[in-house]
């Protein structure tokens, strides 16, 4: 096996968390901080963390909007933050293609 993939897989991206983030955010326009949590089964200090890593890489970006009755924090996946998904997955897809090749079919 070329274990040439290996090291070309983002780690702010690969920790559990942070994939099950981007890969939630990569499916629809936008999440609300809410919206993710209950979807991750997240405490918000778990969440809150973990947005915070993905945003000071610029993978994610938040906007701040006045709800019908409170704030409410949206986030998006930026054009940086997808590029370095569709990379993510590139690499992933090599170490599974690399793995069927060696092998044998049941």
């Amino acid at each position: 096996m070329n274990p040439e993939p290996f090291p070309h897989l983002d780690r702010v991206i690969h920790e559990k968390a942070r994939l099950a983030i981007i890969s939630s955010l990569s499916a629809t326009p936008s999440l609300t901080y809410t919206d993710l949590r209950n979807l991750l089964v997240m405490t918000d200090g778990n969440l809150t963390s973990h947005l915070r890593i993905l945003q000071e890489a610029g993978l994610v970006a938040l906007s701040k909007s006045t709800g019908e009755t409170r704030p409410q924090t949206t986030y998006t996946l930026t054009d940086i933050g997808r590029n370095a998904f569709t990379q993510y997955l590139g690499h992933l897809e090599q170490i599974v293609a690399q793995f069927r090749k060696t092998t044998p079919s049941a």
